[in-house]
């Protein structure tokens, strides 16, 4: 895991292949955010096969086959999607652009999935939304804090399973770090980028509705903040909203570019889940000032207090089911009502935030 910013966040976990060599083939494209490497990482590592890669920017491209040797570079975009072969493709271009690249590839008749946030505005969600009503194809999202997190699946399980009772309350932080000279220009352009809400954001809004069951919610107040980054002005290096979701459970979460240069990693991720019959922490990426790492999990419930070092011993379910399911046309994996609703939620809250530091 990256000390510096966490754009090349990559987790690797055991190889639990779904299919045979061959038998599910997918492409990348658009590799303008280092999320693309957890993406086809975590897709390999369910058995899929990776045959091209493709970006107009050559430095990009060389840097991805460096990673990845077994890709072969396509000349365009369309050489990609006129493959037959090719099932998926796996994109984390500028946000701006996602869901247009997005619906190109659905209506070559192929599925898609690409990072997080999908969307950064109202007009390209309800657009993608056709695209999926008339093709059938997939548009799923890489919200890599709850899919490619091992205390985070953890988490579901034991919810699932009744761990906790009915989840009334979840409580999210999402800092991370700025390292500004290590960003592209479009990271600053709020237009790009989407808000600090639609962006980041995203991943806490998606948990939410996971964990608290909600298929959909309501954005109760938000805010967002520039306060330590005159010489970017459209960046929000801070934000933090309040959700209450349709079964009544309720949301907090704050997300900032505020993560200090002493931290071992990326970003002190945590969240508490609060139910009727006991809570949860999750400690994602660090457990400050200790040596155990991060992927630290505690349960308190009617049968004591549990502490969990998950590191090496969940792995990472979702990209097997992902590929499953674009096989068998299923829904295990994640509904694309799920996605979208995630979506929606997180473009109302961006667009409603008050900016406390105007």
């Amino acid at each position: 895991m990256s000390k510096a910013d966490g754009m090349n966040y990559a987790p690797e976990g055991k190889p639990n292949p779904v299919v045979k060599e061959g038998e599910f083939v997918f492409a990348a494209a658009g590799l303008d955010h280092g999320h693309i490497f957890g993406q086809c990482n975590g897709l390999l590592e369910a058995g899929a096969t990776l045959k091209w890669v493709y970006d107009p920017d050559q430095k990009k491209v060389d840097n991805f086959l460096k990673k990845f040797p077994q890709a072969k570079q396509a000349e365009s975009l369309e050489q990609v999607l006129g493959d037959q072969e090719v099932k998926l493709v796996a994109a984390a271009a500028i946000p701006s652009e996602r869901s247009a690249l997005g619906n190109r590839v659905m209506r070559a008749g192929k599925d898609y999935f690409t990072d997080k946030t999908p969307f950064t505005t109202p007009e390209q969600l309800k657009e993608t939304k056709k695209v999926v009503e008339e093709t059938g194809q997939k548009y799923m999202v890489y919200f890599s804090e709850r899919l490619h997190v091992e205390s985070a699946v953890f988490a579901g399980q034991l919810i699932e399973q009744g761990a906790i009772g009915r989840v009334i309350q979840v409580t999210g932080f999402g800092p991370h770090r700025l390292n500004a000279p290590s960003r592209p220009d479009w990271f600053f352009e709020k237009e790009k980028y989407g808000g600090i809400l639609c962006d980041i954001g995203s991943h806490q809004i998606e948990q939410f509705l996971f964990y608290a069951g909600c298929e959909d919610a309501e954005v109760m107040h938000s805010k967002i903040g520039n306060y330590d980054n005159p010489d970017h002005p459209e960046l929000d290096d801070y934000g933090d909203a309040t959700l209450r979701g349709d079964n009544g459970a309720t949301q907090f979460f704050r997300v900032d570019w505020f993560t200090p240069d002493g931290l071992s990693t990326w970003g002190d991720g945590r969240m508490f889940i609060v139910g009727t019959e006991g809570t949860i922490e999750i400690r994602k990426y660090v457990d400050l000032a200790t040596d155990k790492g991060g992927n630290q999990l505690y349960l308190v419930n009617q049968e004591g207090e549990k502490h969990y070092d998950l590191n090496g011993k969940v792995g990472f379910p979702f990209f097997g089911e992902l590929i499953k399911d674009c096989i068998h046309r299923t829904e295990h994996a994640m509904t694309q009502k799920h996605a979208f609703k995630a979506a929606e939620l997180c473009l109302k809250a961006q667009e409603k935030a008050i900016d406390v530091t105007k």
